[in-house]
C-alpha cells in the first residue's frame, strides 16, 4: 500500500456474490465423481480432486478466517495434509503422496466445505471481515478457479490412465462444427507497449502479484498468426516424422521424447484421429486448436513450420483490448473448439480454448514484489524453470483471466490444454 492511500477492499456484497458462484461451482465440477473417483492421483504432477476441494478450504480458512484474534480452526489435525506449499503456515504431506490419504473420506471434506461456507457467509452477512480479510477472500475465490481447473484436468488424466477410459460427465455435447480457416500473419509493427497490471489492490482491480508492475518494453516488429494450431495442423507435423527428428529439438526436449516415448501429443489415439476427452472417446475435430502439448512440443512444431513462438509480451500486446470471449469452462464443453471467426485483420481465439505456450521464460518483471505475509509464497518462488502461458482454456473460468494474466508450467507438462500459436520475425 502506498503512503497516503485508504484502505480499500472489494464490497461485501460483490464478494459474497462471488464466494456463492464460485464455491457452488467448484462442488457442481466434483459431483460426477465418486468417492473412489475423487483419492485417485494418477502421477505426482496432478492432485485427487477430493483434494483440490480440501485444500482450496484450507486456504480460505488459513488466510481469511484465521486472520480473526481467537479463531479455532475446523480440523487443525488436517493442516498438514491440506497445505500444497506455504513454508510459513507449517510443514506440509508430500505431493506425490496425496492419493494415499483415504482419510479423511469424501463426506468429511464436504461437510469441512459447508462449515467453513458457513463460517464465511456468517461474516459477510455481519461485516465482519476487515480490509486484509476482504482481500484475501478475494484472492482465495481466485485460488479456488485454479484449483476448479486443475481438477478438471487431473481426472481427466486419471481417466485416461484407466484403460476403461470412463467419461467424467456422461452426456458432454460436442462443440458445433466449424470450417477450417486458413492460417494467415497479421503484421505488427515495433512499439513501445506497456505490459502487465497495475499493482493490487491499489489499483483496485484484481491481479496477481507476477503481472505487475506496469512496465514498458521494446516490442519488435513481428507477425502473428491469425489462430492457434489446429489438430490437423500438427498431426501434418506427427505424419512428417516431427517426434523423430531431433533437430527440431531443444536438446532436453528431445531427451524427454526418448525418455518418455513420445510420439504423438497426449490423449491421442495411435489413428491420430481420436482421442480421450472428459466427455469419452471422441473423433478428433481437424479445425479445433490442438492441446495438451508440452512446451518443447510446441517449441519443435514451430521450427519444423518455420516459425517460433511469440514473446508473452508480443500475445499481450495483440491482446490488449480484446474481450475475455471463446471457449471456456463456463460453456460446458470442455474441449476446445474450432471457430468460424476468420476476421483478416486481427488474431482470433486468443481467449479460451487453450493455453498458448509462449516462448518467455517465467521470471519478475522489473521492479515486481511479492505480497506480504503468507500470500508471498503464492508465486514468486516458481520464477525458475518455467515458461509463460497465455490466455485460458476451455476449462478455464471466464472471469479468471485477463490480456495480464501469467500462467506457468515446466516445459515437459503436457496434461494441461495448452497449445501455440505462431509467430514470425519481420
Amino acid at each position: 500500500m502506498q503512503a497516503g492511500h485508504a484502505p480499500t477492499a472489494p464490497p461485501v456484497d460483490a464478494l459474497a456474490g462471488r464466494f456463492a458462484r464460485v464455491r457452488s461451482r467448484t462442488g457442481w465440477l466434483a459431483a460426477p465423481l465418486s468417492p473412489e473417483d475423487a483419492m485417485v492421483q494418477s502421477m505426482a504432477d496432478a492432485s485427487p480432486a477430493k483434494w483440490h476441494l480440501a485444500h482450496s478450504t484450507w486456504f480460505l480458512e488459513r488466510f481469511v478466517l484465521a486472520l480473526q484474534p481467537g479463531y479455532v480452526a475446523y480440523a487443525p489435525q488436517w493442516d498438514r495434509l491440506l497445505n500444497s506449499y506455504y513454508h510459513s503456515a507449517g510443514p506440509m504431506h508430500a505431493r506425490p503422496q496425496r492419493g494415499h490419504l483415504s482419510r479423511p473420506t469424501l463426506d468429511e471434506v464436504l461437510e469441512y466445505r459447508h462449515a467453513v461456507d458457513a463460517r464465511v457467509q456468517a461474516r459477510l452477512q455481519a461485516d465482519g471481515l476487515d480490509v486484509q480479510q476482504r482481500r484475501n477472500l478475494l484472492l482465495a475465490l481466485q485460488h479456488e478457479q485454479q484449483h476448479q481447473e486443475l481438477l478438471l484436468t487431473d481426472i481427466k488424466h486419471a481417466f485416461w490412465s484407466n484403460p476403461l477410459r470412463p467419461a467424467y460427465r456422461a452426456g458432454l455435447p460436442l462443440p458445433a462444427p466449424a470450417a477450417p480457416q486458413p492460417l494467415r500473419w497479421i503484421d505488427a509493427d515495433e512499439a513501445l507497449v506497456r505490459i502487465g497490471a497495475p499493482a493490487w489492490p491499489d489499483a483496485g482491480h484484481f491481479a496477481y502479484d507476477n503481472e505487475s508492475p506496469r512496465h514498458r518494453v521494446l516490442v519488435h516488429a513481428h507477425a502473428l498468426a491469425s489462430r492457434p494450431v489446429s489438430n490437423a495442423d500438427f498431426r501434418a507435423f506427427v505424419e512428417d516424422g516431427g517426434y523423430r527428428q531431433p533437430l527440431l529439438w531443444l536438446s532436453d526436449g528431445w531427451a524427454t521424447v526418448q525418455a518418455e516415448g513420445w510420439t504423438r501429443p497426449l490423449y491421442w489415439d495411435e489413428d491420430l484421429a481420436h482421442a480421450h476427452t472428459l466427455g469419452g472417446h471422441r473423433r478428433l475435430d481437424p479445425a479445433a486448436p490442438v492441446c495438451h502439448l508440452g512446451y518443447y512440443e510446441a517449441d519443435a512444431y514451430a521450427r519444423w513450420a518455420g516459425a517460433r513462438l511469440p514473446t508473452e509480451f508480443e500475445w499481450e500486446r495483440a491482446a490488449q483490448g480484446v474481450a475475455c470471449a471463446g471457449n471456456f469452462a463456463d460453456d460446458g464443453l470442455l474441449e476446445p473448439a474450432a471457430s468460424g471467426d476468420a476476421r483478416p485483420d486481427a488474431p482470433v481465439q486468443l481467449f479460451g480454448d487453450v493455453w498458448e505456450w509462449t516462448s518467455s521464460a517465467y521470471g519478475a518483471y522489473p521492479g515486481y514484489r511479492p505480497w506480504s505475509g503468507g500470500i508471498g509464497e503464492y508465486n514468486g518462488k516458481f520464477m525458475v524453470g518455467q515458461w509463460v502461458l497465455r490466455g485460458g482454456s476451455c476449462a478455464t473460468a471466464r472471469d479468471h483471466v485477463r490480456a495480464s494474466y501469467r500462467n506457468f508450467f515446466p516445459p515437459a507438462a503436457r496434461w494441461q490444454f495448452a497449445g501455440l500459436r505462431l509467430a514470425r520475425d519481420r
